[in-house]
């Protein structure tokens, strides 16, 4: 089951001929979600092959790098015959605001876009199999990040052990998986414990858009198997990060070490760094023995399950 992460806007406020601003592009086995759409996320989506088809779109704080980009996305999703409702998630407060930004190139769109503002601690979306809830973050606005939490898959099916308690090879099987008990061919009752392993955990992935580091995002970003962390500066910029609220490489590198989290993507980089952003992967790895990702506009990345290698 796939969960593609594709990069469609890592820069800061200030965009740059290689960096757009903040735009994230998640299809987790065809569901397309959206975070944030900053200006010339559609371009994005046509130059890397997202395609226009997000089912949600969630917006972390009104920023203009975030969210410029959603009445063009809108009226294009419109020249494009859409139908379907487009639900945008936002802070709470923010719904208002975002409603006019919809609206602001002087009509009605030619679908239904719903504004749902959703809390932080609070569910976006309760979908089959996984949910996406937002959490707190610190920015000069009202922001919250967001954390994509798979449900965990049954355990691993030990087919030798059922064949040699009896069960017939075909639909059993399955129901043996899925935890019902069944029947072998001596009239015996095999239970699931007998041939399921534990549950296995499925993936996590958390994106705190534009922020300082917080235990808040310590918390959610447990193990995560990709954190995508605000790093906009290096430290040579980090009483700038403070005074804007953002964080460093470094921060951020801290903060997927206090996680245990698997892996670190860094985003909204500043333009200062257009010429050479190195120096923010680099001490973001002094501080996090994990992989460190610099991304560029378009890269993709595939988040395997924990057990992969198992």
């Amino acid at each position: 089951m796939s969960l593609r992460v594709t990069f469609l806007g890592t820069g800061g406020a200030v965009p740059t001929t290689e960096r757009a601003p903040s735009a994230l592009f998640v299809n987790r086995e065809g569901d397309r979600l959206l975070f944030d759409c900053g200006e010339g996320t559609q371009r994005g989506m046509m130059r890397h092959g997202t395609g226009f088809g997000i089912d949600r779109l969630f917006v972390s704080h009104l920023h203009g790098d975030h969210v410029l980009g959603i009445p063009g996305l809108v009226q294009t999703l419109g020249f494009n015959d859409r139908t379907e409702p487009l639900t945008v998630h936002c802070p709470p407060g923010t719904e208002g605001d975002l409603r006019d930004l919809v609206h602001a190139v002087g009509h009605d769109p030619a679908f239904e876009v719903r504004i749902e503002p959703v809390a932080p601690g609070e569910v976006a979306l309760d979908a089959d199999g996984y949910e996406v809830r937002a959490f707190e973050t610190e920015h000069r606005t009202v922001s919250q990040g967001y954390v994509l939490d798979e449900d965990d898959r049954p355990g691993r099916f030990d087919r030798p052990k059922a064949e040699e308690l009896g069960v017939p090879v075909g639909p059993k099987f399955g129901r043996l998986h899925e935890g019902e008990p069944v029947e072998a061919e001596d009239g015996t009752v095999v239970e699931p414990d007998q041939v399921v392993g534990p549950p296995r955990p499925g993936r996590t992935l958390v994106y705190t858009a534009d922020t300082r580091p917080r235990e808040r995002t310590v918390e959610v970003a447990e193990a995560a198997d990709l954190l995508v962390h605000d790093a906009t500066f290096a430290d040579d910029m980090a009483d700038r990060a403070r005074d804007t609220a953002h964080s460093t490489g470094r921060e951020a590198g801290e903060v997927a070490a206090r996680a245990n989290a698997k892996r670190l993507a860094l985003v909204h980089v500043s333009s200062r760094y257009a010429a050479d952003a190195s120096p923010i992967r680099r001490e973001a790895r002094e501080a996090f023995g994990g992989e460190v990702l610099l991304p560029d506009d378009g890269d993709r990345v595939d988040v395997p399950f924990p057990d992969a290698d198992g």
